[in-house]
C-alpha cells in the first residue's frame, strides 16, 4: 500500500467530474462522503469479476478478495498491488486509515485491522464508488 501522494495520474477539475460522475459518486469520491450502510447493491455481490474505480476505471479489487463483514458496505481484504493508496482521516473525533484510488486520489473508503485472514484487514469500501465488471468482460480503463 502506498502512502497518499498529491499528483495522480487522473486529475480533473471539479466541473470535469461533475460532468462524469453521479452525484452520490461525486459526494463520496470527491468530496470525502459515505453511503448509507446497506444502500449498495455491491455489498451483496459475490460474482467473479473484478471491482474498478467509479471515477477513472483503475482495478482494485478482485472478487476472490470479497467478504461478508455484515458492516452494509462492501467489503475486502486485500486490494491489488499498487491500486489504492491510504492517508490518515482524523474527522469524526477519531483516527482512521483512508483508503483512495492510487489513479485518481478517489475516496474509496476506510481499512480496519478487524478483517479475515489471510491479511486481517477490513477494506470497507463505498459501494458507490465502485463499479463491478464480471469475469469475462473487458475492464474499462
Amino acid at each position: 500500500m502506498a502512502d497518499s501522494k498529491e499528483q495522480y495520474e487522473v486529475t480533473k477539475t471539479e466541473a470535469e467530474w461533475k460532468e462524469i460522475l453521479t452525484p452520490e459518486q461525486f459526494q463520496v469520491l470527491r468530496k470525502h462522503g459515505t453511503e448509507r450502510a446497506g444502500t449498495s447493491p455491491l455489498d451483496k455481490n459475490y460474482e467473479d469479476g473484478i471491482y474498478t474505480c467509479a471515477g477513472c476505471g483503475q482495478p482494485l479489487f478482485k472478487a476472490e478478495t470479497k467478504f461478508n463483514s455484515g458492516t452494509g458496505w462492501p467489503s475486502f481484504y486485500a486490494p491489488i498491488e499498487g491500486a489504492v493508496a491510504t492517508s490518515t482521516d482524523r474527522s469524526l473525533f477519531m483516527v482512521r486509515t483512508e483508503v483512495h484510488c492510487s489513479r485518481c486520489g478517489g475516496h474509496l473508503g476506510h481499512v480496519f485491522p478487524d478483517g479475515p485472514k489471510p491479511t486481517g484487514q477490513r477494506y470497507c469500501m463505498n459501494g458507490v464508488a465502485l463499479e463491478f465488471q464480471p469475469a469475462g468482460k473487458e475492464v474499462k480503463e
